[in-house]
């Protein structure tokens, strides 16, 4: 039983701290040894999917390889296994990142707030480069089954405040997201469903000892580091040629020592929590778990989990690969018998009498045309021995793993469907076998779509943690433009963020364009006097995919945006005044609904002003009226 170190002397006696850093490397290692039969799986997937479809996991848990039994042995690889990945990669690109965050209240105030922070969010996302890290963490999902976010705040990130400070330049800060592979991350428990499920989290990374002196200021001694490196081996090949495809094995690398953070989850002695650092024989942290990106302004781990497929009881995913191995190998044993066969056919095989011929040169040349055979009299001449004819099982049995392939991977090809002749088939019946098809990935996307809401809770509590200065932040707005705004971290009263319902894999743009048509056309988008509102008309041209189209919107949105300003000094009781440039319909129409919505969170000041306001642009729209000869009312 490890024994507990008490938290007031860790910092005193340093036997207290040689015994905390010998604790966190046994715990290490008994995790890394635990996890071993995993991470063999993990290398086996890569070789497949890299080509190297030969080997195998050995009884010592190594990947083995027994290459040609016979010279003639046909071993080429089929790869199957690559395309099928590349082709779900492709579709999860199309899954959408945004998200959308839901106000606290239904007062304009929260709602303007609710924007910001989704506003917010896209920034930090583009800050990062967020479309590379997604798509990496959606590879190494794949691959392995398992893809994880970190999410930190860093000090020396965003803009730069000073340059006087004793310690170097001060920076206002900013949220930093990387991706880890399942190889940095060792939960306490391999049965745990999830991150929030663990007691304590090692994330283990290979540093160079440079930079660990850097970042935490220590010198550590270098050590061995075990690394995945891909390398070309032979991979058997055909007769008479010899095959290449990669391999992934472990190397070591040098100069480089691990630094091994060790989170553990709040308990009744550490209510925050408790971070370790630890680097060699060096203690370079520790303190409370930093970030309070919990629900409700708890402390937690710093780390987000993404699959490819559950696994019952187990913290890591499975990855599509492990299925398709069998049907692999499977189809890479029936090709290359199917090519001896045909080599057989081909090439020939010869009978020849004992003692007839020169068999020697028989089989350096073959049977060569024109060549002149020369045997012994009263002998047999060298003959070919039939070989028959390609068995149709093998094409039967080929088709069938050519099909299991499909219905493993849930990816399919229409256009080069066998058994269905697709240019009969309606539209219709097309759109529901590619629903079909997606349906089959929901359960991947809804991984990903989970961990962008993890995410984006994540960036917006860290940035209401540590920006407790005013920050400016520039953001584009829903015409194009740029908006600069101001915030501070306690503004960001929301982190309930959700997603789209609907699956944007189905929902391509001409889907969403016709659904929209035939909304307009049976009038559901208009009122009851059949028409379309201004703020509805600027919505149908954004959901054609016409953002920044023509003029109109434009207009009509800058009017929006003008009656959201005049909004927030109505807020303050301010009198804004009217402007000759204003849409009095659109004015009157956002006031109204800034009026009815704040009503119970609004002043009596605020109130007054509102309705006034909305009465001077009724008065105004009046007046105009009469002037352009119109009847008075």
């Amino acid at each position: 039983m490890t024994k507990k170190i008490p938290k007031k002397t860790i910092h005193k006696k340093p036997e207290f701290k040689e015994e905390l850093v010998d604790e966190i490397q046994q715990e290490f290692r008994l995790r890394r040894e635990a996890r071993r039969n995993i991470e063999q799986k993990w290398l086996l997937n890569i070789n497949f999917l890299l080509g190297n479809q030969h080997s195998y996991i050995s009884p010592g848990g190594d990947i083995a390889d027994n290459g040609k039994q016979y010279y003639w042995q046909e071993r080429e690889a089929f790869n199957h296994i690559a395309p099928i990945i590349e082709a779900r990669l492709s579709k999860f690109t199309r899954v959408n990142c945004a998200v959308n965050v839901r106000p606290a209240s239904s007062s304009d105030t929260d709602i303007n707030i609710a924007k910001l922070s989704g506003r917010l969010i896209e920034a930090t996302q583009l800050d990062n480069n967020f479309i590379n890290l997604h798509n990496t963490a959606n590879y190494w999902s794949e691959v392995t089954g398992t893809a994880f976010y970190k999410i930190v705040w860093s000090k020396k990130a965003g803009k730069m405040l000073t340059n006087c400070d004793k310690d170097g330049a001060v920076y206002e800060g900013d949220v930093k997201i990387s991706v880890c592979p399942p190889y940095e991350i060792y939960p306490d428990t391999l049965s745990a469903t999830s991150v929030s499920h663990c007691r304590s989290i090692i994330h283990a990374k290979a540093y160079p000892v440079e930079a660990i002196r850097d970042i935490w200021g220590q010198t550590i001694e270098p050590e061995e580091v075990s690394v995945i490196n891909t390398d070309t081996v032979d991979s058997g090949g055909g007769f008479g040629y010899a095959g290449k495809s990669y391999r992934v094995f472990s190397e070591v690398k040098r100069g480089y020592a691990v630094v091994i953070e060790r989170y553990e989850a709040p308990t009744t002695d550490y209510p925050n929590g408790r971070l370790h650092v630890v680097a060699g024989d060096k203690l370079l942290f520790e303190g409370e778990l930093p970030y309070e990106n919990g629900a409700n302004g708890t402390r937690g781990f710093p780390f987000i989990r993404q699959v490819a497929l559950e696994q019952p009881q187990c913290f890591y995913g499975m990855s599509i690969i492990e299925r398709l191995i069998p049907v692999q190998r499977a189809y890479n044993a029936i090709k290359n018998r199917k090519h001896e066969f045909i080599n057989r056919l081909s090439n020939g095989v010869l009978a020849v009498e004992d003692g007839s011929v020169d068999t020697d040169l028989l089989e350096e040349e073959g049977l060569s045309p024109g060549r002149v055979i020369v045997y012994r009299q009263g002998s047999a001449p060298p003959r070919l021995m039939s070989a028959g004819s390609v068995p149709a099982e093998f094409r039967d049995e080929e088709d069938r793993l050519l099909s299991e392939f499909i219905g493993i991977s849930g990816v399919n090809n229409y256009l080069n469907t066998n058994n269905m002749n697709v240019s009969n088939l309606s539209g219709y019946a097309l759109s529901l076998l590619v629903e079909q098809d997606y349906a089959r990935l929901s359960v991947t996307t809804e991984s990903i779509r989970n961990a962008m809401r993890e995410l984006a809770g994540h960036i917006l509590r860290l940035f209401r943690q540590f920006a407790k200065t005013d920050r400016i932040i520039k953001i584009s707005g829903d015409n194009g433009d740029i908006e600069i705004k101001s915030f501070l971290g306690s503004d960001l009263s929301s982190d309930d963020i959700i997603t789209e319902a609907d699956s944007e894999l189905v929902e391509t743009p001409a889907v969403r364009r016709g659904m929209v048509m035939d909304l307009l056309k049976h009038g559901l988008l208009s009122d009851q006097n059949g028409k379309i509102s201004n703020r509805n008309k600027a919505k149908i041209l954004e959901m054609l995919g016409f953002g920044n189209w023509e003029n109109y919107k434009s207009t009509e949105e800058a009017h929006i945006k003008k009656s959201a300003i005049e909004n927030s000094e109505l807020l303050q009781g301010k009198d804004c005044g009217i402007e000759e440039v204003d849409d009095h319909d659109i004015h009157v129409e956002e006031h109204t609904r800034f009026l009815v919505s704040g009503r119970d969170s609004l002043s009596k000041k605020a109130k007054e002003q509102a309705n006034k306001h909305i009465r001077e642009h009724k008065v105004f729209k009046r007046l105009i009226h009469v002037a352009e000869g119109g009847e008075q009312e």
